[in-house]
């Protein structure tokens, strides 16, 4: 195996189980690797949000001068995306002798895609001398191979309900999986508002350091700025953050608390926390891409996150006709999804998506037509993201906008060849 590629395919060929959580199997190859992150290391969980908040951690961080290593889940378009080292994506063939090495610890152990990948990725960040890494959970907490690491500071962003069949049917389920990264003695910036009991219990439990927002810290803004304040220390007049949407002063609040409980071993300025927050960005968060028509780009994949898309969506203005390419994986709540943005979306492009998890776009269709209530709205179904968006662009005036959510599948659907850049065929059409 010489490539990245081919460990890829090695991998999905190893274990017939696409999510197996559980420690044990991963604990036992990483003590077999001596894995080990000798640096400060930020871990995230949460339902929605945590892509957001690791660009943010990692934009201010490395303002402040730091070498950051960032590891998230899924990627858009290449698996690459998914370890970044000092900002700059890792190159496909820095992780080759990190799989092998998985390979040759694991023995007769099964691993699954992700957490063979997962060791691969933190070895390689264990190897590149990092000042800080930024861990994400890829799903729940408690039983995710990233949870083998002991956090320095653990960062809880929403709560809410996806994933059921893994990690609980309620909030409070939920929320106990998403605990399961904090460590005692150690901070935990719980940045949902109204957090389940499970997790503050949790945090007593252990004895970790609780950080609540509304109480140990908060937020306040208008129009043009917005303000943190948090235990002993305060950021005024701040600009709003370069990812748009009214959810990431959520985010951007959490990372400011993390930064705070942290500054003895990782010191930042507040010019840092300025730069850092107007520049970040991240593809498919709530991704605007202007031209005729305009293009929004939106990962949103539970009921939770489509709020947030339906709310961010309106306030935008006014917009002809608003068409959306949807594809979703099969074990979605998607009644509440399209309940909730169905209002306003006029024109549906429901679309197959090239993984066994998905639903197809003939059933996604039907759920739609089962509750739509809007004589005005149309749908077709694609097979595949990009067919669907060419057959919005295909019919779309240009003072139109097109929405592509549903899944990290969708959206990278769409990316495949770089960002789409729309420019109008028919004009006054």
């Amino acid at each position: 195996m010489q490539t990245l590629n081919d460990w890829l395919a090695h991998c999905e060929r190893l274990h017939p189980t696409t999510i197996e959580l559980g420690l044990d199997r991963v604990r036992t190859v990483a003590q077999r690797m001596g894995l080990a992150l000798t640096c400060p290391v930020i871990t995230v969980a949460g339902t929605n949000g945590k892509g957001s908040t690791c660009a943010m951690l990692e934009a201010i961080l490395l303002q402040s001068g730091y070498r950051t290593g960032v590891y998230t889940s899924p990627h858009l378009v290449h698996f690459e995306e998914r370890c970044r080292i000092g900002g700059e994506i890792a190159d496909a063939a820095d992780f080759v002798a990190h799989f092998a090495a998985v390979e040759s610890a694991r023995g007769d152990i099964s691993l699954s895609y992700f957490e063979f990948s997962t060791l691969a990725i933190l070895a390689l960040m264990a190897e590149a001398k990092l000042d800080v890494a930024i861990l994400e959970v890829g799903l729940g907490g408690r039983l995710d191979a990233v949870n083998i690491i002991d956090t320095d500071c653990a960062i809880i962003t929403s709560i809410d309900l996806d994933h059921m069949e893994f990690l609980g049917t309620t909030r409070e389920a939920i929320g106990f999986e998403k605990a399961g990264i904090m460590r005692a003695g150690k901070p935990v910036v719980v940045s949902d508002p109204v957090p389940p009991q499970s997790v503050l219990d949790h945090a007593q439990a252990i004895g970790a350091d609780l950080w609540r927002f509304g109480e140990d810290f908060n937020f306040s803004g208008d129009k043009q700025q917005w303000g943190w304040a948090g235990r002993g220390r305060r950021y005024a007049g701040l600009g709003y953050p370069g990812l748009r949407g009214a959810n990431q002063l959520m985010n951007a609040s959490g990372v400011l608390a993390a930064l705070t409980a942290l500054r003895d071993r990782l010191p930042i300025t507040a010019q840092a926390v300025r730069t850092g927050l107007s520049m970040v960005e991240l593809p498919g968060r709530f991704q605007i891409v202007p031209g005729q028509p305009t293009l929004v780009l939106d990962v949103a994949h539970n009921p939770h996150a489509v709020a947030a898309l339906a709310a961010n969506l309106d306030a935008m203005g006014f917009y002809p006709t608003t068409h959306a390419v949807f594809g979703a994986m099969a074990d979605k709540d998607l009644l509440p999804m399209l309940a909730r943005i169905g209002p306003l979306i006029d024109r549906w492009y429901f679309t197959d998506m090239p993984t066994p998890r998905a639903d197809t776009a003939a059933h996604l269709q039907t759920q739609w037509q089962a509750q739509n209530t809007r004589k005005d709205a149309a749908s077709t179904v694609h097979a595949d993201p990009m067919q669907a968006l060419q057959a919005a662009i295909a019919v779309a005036d240009p003072a139109d906008r097109i929405v592509v959510f549903g899944s990290f599948y969708t959206v990278g659907g769409v990316l495949q060849g770089g960002i789409p850049r729309l420019t109008a065929k028919h004009m006054g059409s």
